[in-house]
């Protein structure tokens, strides 16, 4: 055989040896730096812009493993309730929260937001919540109640509380929802969460609610550019220690932003070098939770690389 020919043939075999070596070497580094309590939970905000496609696209999309939709954003004011999904055709939702739950994605309602229209002034008001929020997206019944998505039940509801005073009674709206924390199938329980700003300690209204102890998970964000003090460039690491430190027994979830524009945006490079780390040595961390699909469906990869 010629040897030409014979060089030829172990070229290939040469070159996969070096490249798998190159890889080996590539590899061992983010390896080391993203050792830790790892989860691969992530949990995404949708219904923020219709251009962000349906629930069930967000849940077939394989990059989350719970979606909150957002917001009720009117509530306490007597019968006054109004859901805000951002135009979405809300006829089409309840198949798509069975489909979501088929595959294994829980699906959450937020309440609150952003907007000034809500408040729980009282302990009625707060039972008059829980009410609304029972018949009209769980396994509650009552006539004249409408019910968005059918017969379709939420799993959880999520406590996203950026207004609020003293006086508010979100631990009574909390305390409720756990007494129904079974939706009366096995294995399938009410998941209360709740989303806060980065500063610690919380508001008043804020902290009242979790200091019932009943919180399964927190998403703590640090992508609030009016926050100056605690954000990914302020004091989150401190504040991060003082959030899980507080409360052991709930899981928490660092809060980022997928939305290129904002200067509190983390490429996801520097999420697994220098936010991955940090988060991951608590016992009770629990993932990531990504503002919103919209940002992410846009930038076609941001909650990929996160989860993996």
């Amino acid at each position: 055989m010629h040897p030409t020919m014979t060089l030829a043939r172990r070229r290939p075999a040469c070159l996969l040896a070096l490249i798998s070596v190159i890889a080996a070497s590539f590899l061992a580094v983010p390896a080391a730096a993203a050792a830790g309590n790892t989860t691969g939970q992530v949990t995404v905000f949708w219904g923020r812009n219709k251009a962000e496609g349906s629930l069930r696209e967000a849940c077939d999309s394989g990059r989350y493993t719970m979606v909150t939709m957002s917001f009720l954003d009117v509530f306490g004011h007597g019968n006054n309730y109004h859901l805000d999904l951002s135009g979405h055709d809300l006829s089409a939702i309840g198949a798509d929260v069975k489909h979501c739950q088929f595959i294994g994605v829980p699906v959450s309602l937020s309440i609150g937001g952003y907007g000034t229209g809500y408040s729980l002034p009282s302990n009625r008001s707060a039972l008059d919540l829980f009410d609304h929020l029972w018949n009209s997206y769980f396994g509650g019944s009552k006539p004249g109640v409408r019910r968005p998505f059918g017969d379709a039940w939420l799993d959880g509801i999520d406590l996203f509380l950026d207004h609020g005073t003293p006086a508010d009674r979100y631990d009574v709206l909390a305390l409720e929802l756990a007494k129904h924390n079974n939706r009366g199938e096995p294995g399938k329980p009410l998941h209360l969460t709740a989303t806060v700003r980065c500063a610690y300690p919380p508001a008043a209204h804020v902290g009242r609610a979790l200091a019932t102890g009943i919180f399964e998970r927190v998403h703590v964000r640090i992508y609030e550019e009016d926050d100056k003090a605690c954000n990914v460039y302020g004091a989150w690491e401190d504040a991060w220690d003082k959030w899980t430190a507080a409360y052991p027994a709930t899981k928490f979830y660092i809060g980022l932003t997928a939305d290129q524009k904002s200067y509190q945006w983390i490429h996801p490079k520097d999420v697994y070098y220098g936010i991955t780390p940090v988060v991951q040595k608590k016992d009770n961390y629990g993932g990531v939770m990504i503002w919103d699909r919209y940002f992410d469906k846009k930038s076609d990869y941001y909650g990929s690389l996160i989860k993996n």
